[in-house]
Parts: C-alpha cells; structure tokens; sequence
C-alpha cells in the first residue's frame, strides 16, 4: 500500500511504533535521513508518553499540518457507525466501541427513536489541494487511455493491485470515482464509508493513476468514451457487486458493444466489506487500542492551533 503512494521513494518494513534510540541511529546512519516528521495530531504510546520523544531531543523532528478530519480513528468510527445503524438489535459492546471512535467531531448521530443516523464528514478539500494530488499532466495525443471506475471506498490493496494491472494495460489510466448518491444506491444508504472528495484524492495518490473523474457517471455511455478519448474500458472480477452483466441496464453496454471491454483477474480477494468485517470481528482489541488515543485526539481537536503550510 504505501509502496503504491506517488510521493514514497521508499519504504522501511517493520519499523517500530516508538522512536527507539537503535532504531534513530539506523534512519541517521544507514538511511541518510535528516529529520523525523509527524503531523500536528497527537502521537501518544499507551503509557501516555510522545512516541517521538528522542527525536525531537535529538532536534531531527519536524512537524507538519495534518490532514483535517481524516485519521484512522475516525475512519474506523464511521465504519462501526455504519454497523450499528444496519442493526436492530446493537450490542452493548459495539456501542461502546462506536462511541469512543465518534466523540464529536467526526460523526454527528441522532438516534430520534428510529436507529437511524447521519455520518457527516469534516474533511474540507479545496482546490489547492487537489492540485497538489494531480499529477497536472495530461494525456499525449496518441496515448492509449484505459478507463477504470468504482466507488474505491476505504482505499486498499486490492484497489492498489488492479489498478496497477490497468495502468500496465495502456499510456494513461483514468479512473472514474462514482458520487456518493450513486454508491449508496446500489450498496446502501450507510454506504460510502468516505466521501466523494476524500475517495478521489485517496485514488488521486496512487503512483499507477494519471487523473480521476470526481463523480463519474455510473454508465460508460458513449459520450464519456469520446470526451474522454478511452481506449479500454477495464473491470475487476474482484467487487462489491459484479451482477451488472445480469443486470437489463448494463453500465457497460456500449464499450461492450464496441469491443473495448475486458476483464481483469483481480490478483487480491479484499473488498471494502472485509475490511469492515475485520474492524468488527476485532471490535474487542480496537477498544483496548484506542482507548488512551480516542481521548488525546479528542482533547487535539479542544485545543487545536493554526499550524501554517500544507
């Protein structure tokens, strides 16, 4: 996964949580790094004390602003969000679970009597944002432009993986990121976990996509084909719903018809539904977790201060 993010040169696998003194000399010494970086968020062990500690004693820390309204606590409190609604009879412990991960300033829920509730997002994307996602480049006049679309929800491996098979196939992959309207419709109203603008540029960073449509249409009609010049309209075997072929409106009737569809063998069996099964059937461990980061990132938002630069 963090192989496949466009701005990584390279990565270091098992590096430990905590800063250690061995594990800083190894970065100065056999790495060549010069300083250690964090965003503004809290980094806290589960003793309480700044995993970064040793570095920032060492004076080789930098920090730098983090990305609002987007943490893996939150995203894992939408997630469980969207279990506890679908059930009717919601256990004790995932509601506990539930209401530490959405302690107020990612979620938003009113219960009114019904279980129903409203997930509101505080990722705020702007223009100059998606700039520095793009890769501000164009395709060349005769490229061969493969066309992939989906939802790409809790953007994982498999996404990585068949995305990298696409972009092997052609000169320029462009992806088609579906509304939030549109995901929900065929998957459920719970559905998307992330929305539309936090999904592109999680698409956007992926080394193997050169552009994205933000809402792209959930039918591959012939007037997308021709705007967007495409040469080969992809899918993978691998989906949340991969009925369309059975369905009387096929989304990809006309490149079908037209002999630029194919196939694509999804090399990793995950879905975005795995991965919320996991967070569910672990519901246990992420409480015990959390516990001590739910609550220092509840007092970050309290006492947050502007931190210039992005």
């Amino acid at each position: 996964m963090v192989k496949a993010v466009k701005w990584v040169d390279e990565v270091i696998s098992d590096a430990p949580y905590a800063i250690t003194e061995d594990f800083m000399k190894k970065l100065f010494d056999e790495y060549n790094i010069d300083y250690i970086i964090h965003g503004d968020d809290p980094c806290v062990l589960p003793d309480g004390t700044d995993a970064y500690a040793l570095a920032k004693k060492a004076g080789r820390y930098k920090q730098i602003k983090r990305t609002e309204g987007v943490s893996s606590t939150d995203i894992v409190g939408r997630m469980l969000l969207c279990v506890r609604e679908r059930s009717i009879h919601d256990s004790p412990k995932n509601s506990s679970l539930q209401r530490q991960f959405s302690h107020g300033h990612s979620q938003k829920f009113d219960d009114g009597g019904s279980g129903s509730g409203t997930r509101v997002s505080h990722f705020l994307p702007t223009s100059r944002r998606i700039v520095q996602f793009s890769n501000g480049k164009g395709p060349q006049q005769d490229a061969r432009i493969v066309y992939i679309d989906g939802a790409f929800d809790l953007f994982h491996a498999g996404h990585v993986e068949i995305l990298r098979l696409a972009r092997e196939l052609g000169d320029f992959l462009l992806v088609g990121i579906h509304t939030d309207q549109t995901v929900s419709a065929s998957r459920g109203a719970h559905r998307p976990i992330m929305n539309l603008h936090e999904r592109s540029l999680s698409v956007l960073a992926c080394r193997y996509v050169d552009e994205v449509i933000i809402g792209a249409p959930w039918e591959v009609s012939k007037d997308t084909i021709t705007t967007f010049n495409i040469s080969l309209v992809v899918h993978g075997t691998v989906a949340e719903n991969n009925d369309f072929q059975k369905e009387k409106d096929n989304p990809y009737a006309f490149p079908i018809s037209m002999g630029i569809f194919k196939i694509l063998d999804s090399p990793l069996d995950i879905t975005t539904t795995t991965i919320i099964r996991r967070i569910v059937a672990n519901h246990e461990a992420y409480q015990k977790r959390n516990e001590k980061k739910s609550a220092s990132e509840q007092r970050y938002y309290e006492g947050k201060t502007h931190v210039p630069g992005d």
